[in-house]
């Protein structure tokens, strides 16, 4: 049985997020048990020119529903970036997989060769959209992903590699 498009998006995307969710709550109950004001992990970052956990996690919503989107050639929901508490950023994460499960299969799949055009800093890049997934989509989405796992952890929230795969 082939893959197709729609099968390498909305689960995927859908997935993940979910994953996310349960590493930032995760984070919350560390927070929590140890003292910690949890306003310290949202405002966390690696480095001073990286997102913060918040922006992180507004950057993977971002990422999951303007490429669902993208790809089935609809206009996705635009959120505004404000959310500033884990239980906004974790209403966030709902709210992009309420919207992917919105997005009609027809939509996406036999649409391999559809035109995805993006303005990147200045710069209109083109794809088609199995391309603008796989080279595009897919690995800045998870970038995101690993990125909030990665100020988690190292901000001491106990998670590990099974938090972030989760379950098969």
């Amino acid at each position: 049985m082939a893959l197709s498009l729609y099968d390498v998006t909305v689960p995927v995307f859908t997935r993940g997020l979910g994953q996310l969710s349960h590493i930032l709550e995760k984070g919350l109950a560390h927070a929590q048990a140890s003292g910690i004001d949890p306003s310290q992990l949202v405002d966390a970052r690696l480095a001073p020119d990286m997102f913060t956990l918040a922006g992180q996690i507004q950057s993977a919503s971002d990422a999951s529903k303007f490429g669902v989107a993208r790809i089935a050639g609809v206009t996705g929901p635009s959120f505004p970036d404000t959310e500033a508490t884990y239980a906004e950023l974790q209403a966030r994460v709902a709210k992009t997989i309420d919207y992917l499960g919105t997005v009609d299969r027809s939509l996406i799949d036999g649409h391999e060769d559809r035109e995805v055009v993006m303005k990147v800093r200045g710069n209109e890049l083109k794809f088609t959209a199995q391309r603008y997934l796989l080279q595009f989509a897919i690995p800045n989405f998870f970038f995101h992903i690993t990125t909030a796992y990665d100020i988690l952890r190292h901000n001491g929230v106990p998670i590990g590699k099974l938090d972030y795969l989760g379950r098969y």
